[in-house]
């Protein structure tokens, strides 16, 4: 047997090998992570809040635009609708840490990181529920379903969220999602995303496995049709009631100017904003719009843009409202504190490829196929007043989830299977 025999040989038995472990690992987490039959629950009201409040007994001095001196305490009681590639898993570092600063109850799924994604959220699906229990923070991926929602939650409860671009969270998708979208196997050439914006209707199968991430996928998050025409009067009834649901739509492309945002409807504290970007993209990975090409990504999901067109509009409203100046301000401010902790915190003070993460606790997850996805280095004298601060600033959510008691076996075997799949 030649070299080049014995290559191909090893190979093709490579291939054999990964192909059917493969596809037992991908059958027994289907089988595993496929959602119960879900029974009525009985209706038992939810109190205001069960939260530890110390902060209450010296609440907050606020000053509002016209001088006057209020004063507040925190908003604890929070869900958090975290969308797809939206910077969503910054924030849900945010929230983790405000958490444990309050001792706060946290509504967790089994067994995995999202709630049985792309299903309708149920309470059932909450880890150890039962009714009438109390919990104040619910913020791991769903398919929203509001009266599901609101029956696990305070009545004052405040309904968060995050939208972005969606011609830059349809390339995001198509990086990260496209592997796992059936339909994309048959696109041709290297260039995948191009050639299927070319034509999408030449491809696309809306009855594909996945096939969801790929159009109008903020849209789906929040548990509506996004195969509806953009003309539909559903659309509208959609944008509606998120509207009426949500108190602030936060805006990736405007992150620090939303926190601010946050912080003056929540009463939060600037430290309660410290933050660093997670799950960053290599920039050799992310595809290039051309104007040409990204009029045709806004079409395509012309849902998500006729949505983030109208929060758009309405997040600058709220920037007026908080006074500009006042908004630039707060802004350089938070700036000014998160570069000073990653001087404190980040060896070289910037994101590494993923091979030259030095802790496996500061791995982020990959998408399949590649790692693509950046993350940080410790440095090694953190002063203590900081050491714990800075790890858990830069923990990927995985990790983090599992630190706050967590059991995400699906989560963590589907893991293993990816890591072989890039043997």
């Amino acid at each position: 047997m030649t070299g080049k025999q014995r290559i191909q040989w090893r190979s093709m038995c490579k291939s054999l090998v990964l192909g059917t472990f493969l596809t037992s690992c991908m059958i027994l987490v289907y089988c595993l992570s496929t959602p119960q039959v879900h029974f009525s629950l009985p209706e038992v009201p939810v109190p205001y809040s069960c939260a530890h409040r110390p902060t209450q007994s010296h609440p907050k001095p606020t000053i509002n635009n016209s001088d006057t001196a209020y004063t507040c305490a925190p908003k604890v009681d929070i869900m958090f609708m975290k969308t797809h590639k939206t910077a969503s898993s910054t924030f849900l570092n945010i929230l983790f840490r405000f958490g444990e600063k309050h001792q706060l109850k946290f509504a967790f799924p089994e067994s995995r990181n999202d709630f049985f994604y792309p299903s309708l959220f149920q309470r059932s699906q909450v880890k150890d529920y039962r009714p009438g229990m109390c919990f104040n923070i619910i913020c791991n991926h769903m398919r929203f379903n509001a009266p599901e929602v609101s029956k696990l939650l305070p009545v004052d409860t405040s309904y968060i969220t995050i939208l972005r671009d969606p011609a830059e969270l349809f390339e995001s998708s198509f990086h990260y999602f496209g592997r796992l979208v059936p339909f994309t196997w048959k696109i041709p050439g290297d260039d995948k995303l191009t050639e299927f914006l070319r034509d999408p209707h030449k491809y696309f199968d809306p009855e594909s496995f996945n096939s969801y991430y790929l159009k109008n996928l903020l849209f789906f998050d929040f548990g509506l049709d996004n195969s509806l025409d953009m003309n539909d009067p559903r659309v509208e009834e959609g944008i509606k009631f998120i509207s009426d649901r949500f108190q602030l739509v936060m805006l990736v492309e405007h992150f620090e100017e939303s926190l601010i945002l946050l912080k003056d409807a929540l009463c939060w504290e600037m430290d309660d904003l410290l933050f660093f970007k997670l799950n960053i993209r290599k920039g050799s990975t992310v595809s290039k719009f051309t104007p040409e090409l990204r009029a045709r990504a806004l079409e395509w999901n012309a849902i998500d843009w006729k949505l983030y067109q109208h929060f758009n509009q309405t997040f600058w409203k709220k920037v007026d409202a908080y006074g500009r100046k006042r908004m630039a301000a707060d802004v350089a401010e938070l700036k000014k504190r998160n570069k000073e902790m990653t001087s404190i915190c980040i060896e070289g003070g910037h994101a590494v490829e993923a091979g030259s993460i030095q802790e496996t606790d500061m791995q982020p997850w990959q998408p399949i196929g590649e790692k693509s996805i950046m993350g940080y280095n410790l440095k090694k004298n953190i002063d203590k007043a900081h050491r714990k601060l800075c790890r858990k600033m830069l923990m990927p959510e995985i990790q983090y989830l599992t630190e706050l008691g967590v059991n995400l076996w699906i989560t963590k075997l589907w893991g293993h299977v990816r890591d072989i799949i890039n043997w």
